[in-house]
């Protein structure tokens, strides 16, 4: 009973309005982070540098959540050739990666078990996302499900941004 207040809860803070938890990495250099893939694969932030970013962190049981990655399935589908990398790295321990492929095999961008590095956590609820420029700076970093609007009016202007150039 009390673990299902508590699901409760956390289920009603993620339904928070993003971005009200406005975080103060925002606006600094994401810090350098390492992605593990469901594959098994990984993924640095050296290898995503000139591309948009977005690491979320979920759960399967958080209906916000499942919610958010259609708004991120629907931005993929209609924005093909863009140079955004969506990671949707679980929270859950406890899950088997063999009970999220067949999730995986419907989407368009990877799920990952963590990002042991630092700085990218759960804020206060899941989901959680942090958004990264072109440039590798933190655009966003709150708690709370985007809607198709919000995702398309934070995403799709630093998509516009023109990569750095090399150094």
């Amino acid at each position: 009973m009390k673990l299902s207040k508590i699901a409760v809860l956390a289920c009603a803070a993620a339904l928070a309005i993003v971005g009200s938890a406005r975080a103060d990495e925002v606006g600094k250099p994401a810090k350098p982070y390492k992605i593990y893939l469901l594959d098994k694969s990984a993924v640095s932030s050296d290898q995503l540098k000139g591309k948009v970013v977005v690491v979320n962190r979920w759960a399967t049981w958080c209906t916000p959540c499942k919610a958010e990655m259609v708004v991120f399935e629907n931005y993929l589908r209609t924005h093909p050739d863009t140079d955004l990398k969506i990671f949707a790295v679980t929270v859950e321990l406890s899950v088997p990666p063999s009970k999220l492929k067949p999730l995986q095999g419907i989407l368009h961008y990877p799920l990952a078990l963590s990002v042991p590095s630092g700085g990218y956590a759960i804020k206060d609820a899941v989901p959680t996302s942090y958004v990264i420029d072109r440039a590798g700076v933190v655009r966003f970093a709150a708690a709370g499900a985007f809607t198709d609007e919000s995702f398309d009016e934070l995403v799709t202007p630093l998509l516009k941004q023109a990569a750095p150039a090399a150094q």
